[in-house]
């Protein structure tokens, strides 16, 4: 190759190296904090959702199941879909908001508000801000969902006419339910499974999960990305600060194989919560998403003993 072949060549891979390095600065500015953040981005919506948690309970009859569809306005304006499902029995111990994970919906919970209502409890599935059918376009982490779940209870005390209102909530959910427990005294219970305790903490695992590293000060910038995006201050989005302020019965769980979100975190936000009535379940061998199939019978009849405890003090 003669000199001017070379120098043509190289001032090729220069350009090559410079369209490269501009296009990896646009993705890690503009796109992949969207990733993070964004749930109705086209692209991002062509990332698998997560797969609806299984909930085996025989011979589930809708025989006397009364269902209703709301609508309720979230704080900023945005329209939030819910189901409520009302008690099949006589009598009625109270009602539970569930909260599904991330990229999932409120119909992850059809079985399990079917299973509540047998027992005597009212439910109300909500699809999260950007979720399901709800608006908008980015998840908070939290930080604007524990108000939606303020306007949520106005609306169940309010229009419903629903008291002694408890919260249940998976993952992304539970970690709402803590900054909501937190936020809200009139929650006056809690179930929290298989969540996180800070945000800028989980970014980072996620990140070190699918990259196989991990880079502190990167994943940092991308959080702040995505808070800047999504118009939200990402330190906000801190379960375990909130559960310094819980006083209210709660029940925290987690699987010891969950390779997404570590249990330490879940122990972590249990020896946050100060409440005095608190109690950690630990599910062998369970990972993110099977908690309750590996937990089975013996998981559910501790949680129907722990709602009955709330039940008594409500009567």
């Amino acid at each position: 190759m003669n000199r001017t072949s070379k120098i043509r060549s190289l001032k090729i891979l220069k350009r090559l190296f410079l369209l490269f390095s501009v296009l990896s600065l646009f993705l890690i500015h503009f796109f992949i904090p969207r990733l993070i953040t964004e749930i109705r981005n086209p692209i991002v919506g062509l990332i698998k959702r997560n797969k609806n948690i299984d909930f085996d309970v025989a011979s589930i009859s809708e025989k006397n199941i009364q269902r209703k569809e709301l609508s309720i306005s979230s704080f900023d304006g945005i329209k939030l879909s819910a189901r409520l499902t009302l008690s099949s029995i006589d009598s009625t111990y109270g009602t539970i908001i569930l909260l599904h994970g991330i990229r999932s919906n409120k119909d992850t919970f059809f079985d399990l508000s079917t299973y509540l209502a047998e027992k005597g409890y009212n439910s109300v599935a909500l699809d999260s801000r950007a979720h399901g059918k709800s608006e908008g376009q980015f998840c908070t982490f939290g930080v604007n969902e524990k108000k939606d779940i303020k306007k949520v209870i106005d609306y169940l005390s309010t229009e419903e006419n629903l008291d002694h209102i408890g919260i249940w909530g998976q993952s992304l959910g539970g970690a709402i339910g803590l900054q909501a427990m937190g936020f809200d005294q009139r929650i006056k219970f809690g179930i929290i499974e298989s969540t996180f305790s800070d945000f800028r903490t989980i970014v980072n695992d996620y990140f070190k999960l699918h990259a196989g590293f991990n880079f502190t000060p990167f994943s940092n910038y991308l959080v702040n990305r995505a808070g800047s995006i999504a118009e939200f201050d990402p330190n906000d989005a801190n379960p375990l600060k909130y559960c310094e302020n819980i006083t209210q019965p709660v029940l925290v769980v987690h699987g010891n194989q969950d390779d997404r979100i570590k249990i330490d975190y879940g122990k972590n936000n249990f020896s946050n919560i100060k409440s005095d009535d608190k109690d950690f379940i630990e599910i062998d061998s369970a990972n993110h998403v099977n908690v309750w199939k590996v937990g089975g019978d013996n998981y559910f009849n501790k949680v129907l003993q722990f709602l009955n405890e709330q039940k008594l003090k409500a009567l």
